[in-house]
């Protein structure tokens, strides 16, 4: 009997280890498969005077080729690939949007540019002042297609963060469940380990890390624990908690994500998301996204601010002072979530200049109303309600009215909606204001050789007097003073002249250069009939190549080409690191398929030697069958 056991348990063993082989063989191309391996043990031998006979083997157990490091390694290279992909995907989005040569801003910058200097060319020309007319709504069409296609790409990621919130509790209510299966049928079998089973919930991790990072801490009873962001638990053991796309309380015109536990729901804090395509379009959002966007607006609203200022300092071809030639988008103000619904705050931008593209938060603690910069949370406080007599300011952003109460809020973005809402006002030729208000003259009668310039008009606020006409009188015998009369001057006597110094009155600027006589007279006086004046239409054109924007340091065309060159810098990174990433990746994964994969070649030579083993097995108790029927035979 000892032959035919010996020869069982070897049959059983060869037969296991062929049935896990065919599974192995079956099973190699399932995703998430690891190649298994039956794990053999010698029976405890017989004693005997003539030493120990050995009883036969016996299978102990069946076991995954399995490496929990490189596993561990690359959920975390896969969570970092997904997300710089997605990010890399986003941006290359806006990046050809603003890079394109063709459709991009700068084009429709330069052609309203050109058709400003074609009107001062030709100031009286119909045509030119309606193709300066024509150009300014391009450029204001192409403003709004931009930001609408921003604000598409934005209303996209709502939808994607919804939609990966889904998937990640699908995913995670499956764990769950496969923790609570492999704990039972672990549990049954005395601890035999669940393979098919472990490798179906590695799989499922592998999905989640794909769409947020995550962090597996194994249980003593065989389940895993899965925690995400700072530490927030996903699935404990047989327990899950989801995660909630919902309305962000501070910008109800954005998804974020919210973490439920029980009945309460509290937002999560994004840059505690990371990892995955779910950290990347949020990384995406509040960087590139935002950035562009916010910067755009910027352009627009300093483009439409500083030619009204200067449109408003000309004439028309009605002798009218100009008026706004395009219309300044405001400051967006939203309330936070729990504000009083009567509650609000009036806010405008009074300096282009110092805007910058940041948010702002305005809030009131019962004591002080503090205005903070969120990019670097500078901040400024008042005890004072801000109104048009109190106004609050900070980078340009003024606060003239606020009706709140304690613990309210507002989100104040200045330029978001920039380009979405520039417009341009004027729609008759003759309300472009290309001739200046003033011309001056000198007396025929003069003997000096004074010369008075064509004089310039001092900026915004208009004086009310500007149009007033004003008389400089030298006296007689000269003794160099003049005296000035006009509404408006105060008509000051005994002036002090100097050659080439500022004289101004009324609103207005003029030289005398040279040297006037006794008696010599100059006026300043309305510009009637100017219409082939192109002086203002001069200073517009120049508003081309002024920096204006950013404290200063930077004009239209080139802030545009800074929002360009920095989403293509950012894109470009992004491609490639994303590419060593995925290449890290693939690395990482080509490391556990040379452990755990199955290789073909391997178990069909397995094959044959386990067949071989059965075969030997097989005539092991045939022999044994054999010596079994001689000894009955002999007796």
């Amino acid at each position: 009997m000892g032959i035919l056991s010996t020869g069982v348990s070897g049959l059983s063993a060869a037969q296991a280890n062929l049935l896990t082989t065919s599974h192995n063989i079956s099973n190699a191309d399932t995703p998430g498969f690891n190649r298994q391996q039956v794990i053999q043990a010698t029976n405890i031998p017989n004693s005997s005077g003539a030493g120990f006979f050995g009883q036969g083997v016996h299978v102990t157990t069946v076991q995954r080729i399995y490496s929990q490091f490189l596993v561990t390694q690359a959920l975390q290279v896969q969570s970092q690939s997904s997300q710089l992909d997605t990010h890399f995907t986003e941006v290359k989005q806006i990046d050809d949007l603003l890079a394109d040569a063709n459709s991009g801003l700068s084009p429709s910058l330069q052609n309203f540019f050109s058709a400003v200097h074609d009107v001062a060319a030709n100031p009286a020309e119909v045509p030119s002042r309606q193709a300066l007319l024509s150009n300014a709504e391009a450029l204001v069409s192409k403003f709004k297609t931009m930001d609408q296609r921003l604000s598409d790409i934005r209303e996209g990621i709502d939808t994607q963060i919804t939609s990966n919130v889904t998937e990640i509790n699908s995913l995670a209510s499956q764990i769950a469940e496969l923790n609570n299966s492999i704990r039972r049928a672990e549990g049954a079998s005395g601890g035999q380990p669940v393979n098919d089973l472990l490798d179906q919930r590695d799989n499922l991790i592998s999905q989640v890390s794909q769409l947020i990072n995550t962090d597996v801490i194994q249980q003593s009873d065989g389940t895993f624990n899965l925690f995400i962001g700072n530490g927030q638990a996903l699935v404990v053991g047989t327990q899950t908690l989801t995660l909630k796309a919902m309305i962000n309380p501070n910008n109800p015109e954005e998804m974020t994500i919210g973490y439920t536990s029980g009945n309460n729901t509290i937002q999560l804090p994004e840059n505690q998301i990371r990892g995955g395509s779910l950290g990347g379009i949020l990384e995406f959002r509040r960087g590139s996204l935002d950035d562009a966007q916010k910067s755009l607006g910027l352009i627009a609203i300093g483009l439409a601010q500083d030619f009204n200022n200067q449109h408003q300092l000309g004439q028309d071809l009605n002798n009218n002072l100009g008026g706004e030639f395009f219309s300044v988008p405001t400051p967006k103000t939203i309330a936070n979530a729990g504000n009083n619904s009567a509650s609000n705050i009036t806010a405008n931008i009074t300096d282009t200049n110092a805007l910058t593209t940041s948010d702002y938060q305005f809030s009131y603690d019962g004591t002080n109303y503090t205005l903070t910069r969120l990019s670097d949370n500078t901040s400024v406080s008042t005890t004072t309600l801000p109104s048009v007599a109190n106004p609050f300011t900070l980078d340009g952003i003024t606060l003239t009215g606020a009706t709140i109460n304690a613990s309210e809020g507002f989100l104040i973005q200045p330029t978001i909606d920039g380009a979405k809402n520039i417009a341009v006002n004027i729609k008759d030729t003759a309300e472009i204001a290309a001739a200046a208000p003033i011309r001056t003259n000198s007396a025929s009668t003069n003997t000096g050789n004074g010369t008075i310039t064509a004089g310039t008009v001092n900026p915004l606020p208009l004086d009310a007097n500007l149009q007033q006409p004003v008389t400089l009188t030298f006296h007689t015998p000269y003794d160099g003073q003049f005296d000035v009369t006009g509404t408006g001057t105060g008509n000051p006597t005994n002036v002090a002249f100097t050659a080439g110094a500022d004289i101004t009155y009324n609103g207005f600027t003029v030289q005398i250069n040279g040297a006037p006589a006794a008696g010599d007279v100059f006026t300043i006086e309305p510009n009637t009939g100017g219409n082939a004046d192109n002086r203002n239409a001069l200073l517009l054109g120049g508003l081309q190549i002024q920096n204006t924007l950013a404290g200063g340091t930077a004009s239209y065309q080139s802030s545009y080409a800074q929002i360009v060159s920095q989403i293509g810098n950012n894109t470009r990174e992004l491609e490639v690191t994303s590419k060593a990433q995925e290449n890290l990746l693939a690395q990482t994964t080509q490391s556990i398929q040379a452990i755990s994969g199955v290789n073909l070649d391997e178990e069909a030579a397995n094959l044959l030697r386990y067949q071989q083993a059965f075969q030997a097995s097989s005539k092991v108790i045939e022999i044994s069958s054999q010596l079994f029927d001689s000894l009955l035979r002999i007796g």
